[in-house]
């Protein structure tokens, strides 16, 4: 929020645009660098008090949104609130406050990107102007963010340990940040990434697989940093195509040649092809910061873990997913998954609600229907708006010590789940108010009620998990629920093997994925296909090397 900055920004976008603007090579305009810095300096502070001023009009309802009487922390004129930081307990302890200055940061970077992208689209309205989204994406609302963008782009640095569910879920979240359209991978390491703690070598065909999952699910581009391995400096021990050794004759200059020839042989295949799904999972950036804003339930509340243990239930089933904002249009979907929707904003309860009415099915989870928008606990109840849809009222939530667990115990007679299932966390008691029950819990007093719900509403259907349930659980309930739905995967194939599939001009492209370290059969039936990476003509069984890949598309 400097003018400084502001003003000397603006000047170089101008220079560049008189530069450039009439260049027969220029294809694009990329604005800075990875945003999503905070700030605490007294630029920002007078600005926060401005966006609080034009958000809430008057300090009586500031007072009453921020719940400031609690904790003698009522404000009488704007010029006495600071930004929450270190030298104030603010940033830890008074929620409201710090919600507020994340989303207040998250539009003080779009108002720094557009003070550039401004000048260039003027210059040149035909050109598209973008940045890079950071891989690490919990410190701007990147729905938001895009918003300004004519493309989304996005850096993909997966650490080592990171299951292959959560970088699947980063890119269908890019995907889903413009409704479903493709974006770009500008950013990956061909090798090492030096930022992390252990600079682990991407083994052998690690990068050709990160480079397709890219292209499987939504990416128009395979991009890499860094061009030329850094001589000094922070980076030097990171990934680069031209490593120090100056030439082409490594193994990683190799590889990434070959994934160069085989996206020259793909051409314009799969641009701006689209990911059909019938699943929706409902992913919010205020609902994340303000759930690890809480002081309590548990401190191992996470909210990035749950949401892709969710979205994983499907994607290991290979069924397409679309990661959507709180306020989509639902109309679209067989299934809405909403893991933690701890806050509800105006408008996403009755949509959901509709949703089910109307035939959807909803799975939900504990620590849902809690808070409104200004982290304002709905009284009557929890889960607050939903109950009615739900069928549930839960009276209490208990929160396990580490180490401690509890079981989901499923009626013998229910064939649809094979529990008993383990989960833990936290604990939710649950009283019934039309739903079933399908498990309950197995110990302490709580022993016997309900701990996973089933609920006829409308036409519809809503499922309640009331506990941090384990992976086989939400597997077994997610192919419960697409059955009931029609939903199957595009192709059956062995587990260990991904499958997605992109759309463009009515034909259909598979893209198919080993992450296995052994052969793997896939049986493609009668249908005659064209890999298009080799160029071969496959049906029938087709055995697949460990780690190797296929892209499909039917022989017309």
């Amino acid at each position: 929020n400097s003018p400084s900055f502001r003003r000397f920004a603006r000047a170089i976008a101008v220079k560049m645009a008189e530069r450039y603007a009439n260049h027969p090579a220029l294809a694009m305009w990329h604005v800075a660098n990875e945003y999503g810095t905070y700030c605490y300096c007294e630029c920002c502070e007078a600005a926060f008090r401005v966006w609080l001023q034009e958000r809430y009009q008057t300090i009586d309802e500031l007072n009453s949104r921020w719940n400031t009487a609690f904790w003698g922390h009522t404000v009488t004129c704007w010029d006495e609130i600071v930004v929450p930081s270190e030298r104030n307990d603010d940033n830890k302890w008074y929620q409201p406050i710090m919600l507020d200055y994340l989303r207040f940061m998250t539009d003080s970077n779009i108002a720094c990107y557009r003070n550039e992208a401004e000048v260039l689209k003027a210059a040149t309205p035909h050109i598209p102007v973008m940045t890079n989204m950071s891989g690490y994406i919990k410190k701007i609302d990147q729905f938001k963010m895009t918003s300004a963008m004519d493309i989304v782009g996005w850096d993909n640095y997966p650490s080592p340990r990171d299951d292959r569910a959560l970088v699947a879920f980063k890119h269908d979240l890019m995907r889903g940040l413009k409704g479903g359209r493709s974006y770009l991978m500008v950013e990956q390491s061909p090798n090492q990434q030096n930022w992390q703690p252990y600079n682990v070598l991407k083994r052998p065909g690690e990068v050709r697989r990160l480079s397709l999952q890219a292209l499987a699910h939504g990416s128009d581009s395979v991009l890499y940093f860094q061009m030329r391995q850094s001589i000094a400096g922070v980076e030097k021990f990171h990934g680069a195509l031209i490593a120090h050794a100056g030439h082409e004759h490594t193994r990683v200059f190799g590889e990434c040649a070959q994934i160069g020839a085989e996206c020259a042989r793909l051409g314009d295949v799969v641009t701006d092809a689209v990911s059909p799904a019938r699943v929706g999972i409902l992913f919010d950036w205020d609902n994340w910061w303000a759930l690890e804003l809480s002081s309590g339930p548990s401190r191992d509340l996470a909210y990035l873990p749950q949401v892709v243990k969710y979205y994983n239930a499907f994607y290991r089933r290979n069924i397409p997913v679309a990661v959507l904002p709180v306020d989509a249009d639902l109309s679209g979907y067989d299934v809405i998954v909403a893991p933690l929707l701890y806050m509800l904003k105006p408008g996403v309860a009755e949509a959901l609600t509709e949703f089910v009415r109307c035939g959807g099915r909803l799975l939900t989870s504990f620590m849902s229907g809690l808070f409104d928008e200004n982290d304002r606990v709905f009284t009557g109840g929890y889960p607050g708006p939903l109950r009615d849809v739900l069928g549930i009222w839960v009276e209490e939530t208990d929160a396990l010590l580490p180490g401690q667990g509890n079981t989901m115990e499923v009626d013998a007679s229910d064939d649809r789940l094979s529990g008993p299932y383990a989960c833990g966390l936290v604990c939710d008691l649950v009283h019934l108010r039309g739903a079933r029950a399908l498990a309950v819990y197995g110990s302490d007093f709580y022993a016997g009620m309900p701990c996973l719900t089933e609920h006829d509403f409308g036409q519809g259907r809503a499922w309640y998990v009331a506990s941090d349930a384990e992976e086989r659980l939400l597997s077994d309930l997610a192919g419960l629920i697409a059955a009931q739905c029609g939903i199957e995967p595009p192709l059956a194939v062995p587990e260990g093997v991904e499958v997605t599939r992109r759309v463009k001009d009515g034909r259909e492209v598979l893209f198919v994925i080993s992450w296995l370290d052994k052969p793997a059969a896939v049986d493609l039936g009668s249908v005659r296909c064209t890999d298009l990476l080799s160029g071969r003509e496959l049906s029938g069984s087709v055995e697949l090397a460990p780690g190797d890949s296929l892209i499909l598309q039917s022989v017309r």
